[in-house]
């Protein structure tokens, strides 16, 4: 006999080794979604793999077809077509309604998130309140979309995706594709971050005579592992979720401490420290981070540095 321990239910279904996952969950019970009915045309009953990856079966053709459309990783398997042979712990994704709706294959027109080695880059237009208290709302709305626009081509220019916008600022990703060099996405980033403080350079008179007002921003950039996936039924674009986010968000902001444009973390700096000119060094805290981080101004990427 197999034993399989499902989660977050806590409950241990001893089944027959001929028997599936979902087989398993249903006759004892548990309510394991299969929106298709169990015929692999669908999503809602993966598990992931907590522990016993070595006893489940090799994935079925149908699986496989699955696992290409969404990309899932290993730890994945649909329940409907994995068999298990000894002691599996697995954690049922789809608990309700709603998660069916968002994780149904027959909706879901991009892969499902994945953990990626990526840059991270955050950016903020320096003291916007004052600056949109002063204006009229269309002026604003105009300042921002053409703030938007900028950043959005250095940014694609060098490779890098756009996740989210937040009115006076955006965050943007960087090394997220499977084919990426290594360390490509610093390299992306940094040369990304440097183009954005070109454009408003480029900028920064014109919109002091419009508005009669000093217009700047604020760039941080981190590297790291997060999870990077799509949010929604019809989000193309995806997004970024792990600390290494909330880090970059924090070496942005931390630029006004050190009276800095452009901060990159030590871990970026490792990667390609031969690339760039670095001006200040700071040992910085950072809200909700314990003990200071090590943060490098960058000036600009020296000559000779690898092409993106």
């Amino acid at each position: 006999m197999a034993e399989i321990r499902f989660l977050p239910d806590h409950k241990v279904v001893e089944t027959k080794k001929s028997q599936t996952i979902l087989s398993a969950a249903l006759k004892a019970g548990i309510p394991h979604t299969h929106a298709c009915g169990a015929n692999a045309r669908c999503s809602t009953c993966r598990v992931l793999i907590v522990d016993g990856m070595e006893n489940c079966s090799e994935p079925t053709w149908k699986e496989t077809r699955i696992v290409k459309k969404l990309g899932f990783n290993s730890a994945f398997r649909l329940a409907c077509q994995t068999v298990v042979s000894g002691q599996v712990t697995v954690r049922r994704l789809v608990l309700d309604p709603a998660d069916i709706a968002l994780t149904d294959a027959r909706n879901q027109p991009v892969p499902i998130g994945d953990e990626k080695d990526i840059a991270v880059l955050f950016c903020d237009i320096r003291s916007f309140t004052p600056l949109a208290e002063s204006l009229l709302p269309y002026d604003v709305i105009h300042l921002l979309n053409r703030f938007h626009y900028d950043m959005a081509q250095c940014i694609q220019a060098q490779g890098g995706i756009v996740t989210v916008t937040m009115g006076d600022g955006l965050m943007a990703i960087f090394g997220h594709d499977d084919d990426a060099p290594a360390d490509a996405g610093a390299r992306q980033a940094v040369q990304a971050a440097l183009a954005m403080l070109s454009s408003v350079d480029a900028r920064k008179a014109e919109v002091e005579r419009l508005y009669a007002r000093a217009f700047d921003i604020g760039i941080g950039i981190h590297v790291g592992k997060a999870v990077v996936g799509y949010m929604g039924n019809q989000q193309l674009v995806p997004t970024a979720i792990g600390d290494c986010v909330n880090v970059a968000s924090r070496i942005e902001g931390a630029n006004k401490k050190v009276g800095t444009r452009l901060l990159v973390s030590e871990d970026l700096y490792e990667r390609i420290p031969e690339q760039l000119e670095i001006g200040q060094r700071a040992a910085v805290a950072l809200a909700g981070k314990e003990g200071t981080f090590s943060l490098f101004e960058v000036t600009g990427v020296r000559a000779g540095a690898p092409p993106t």
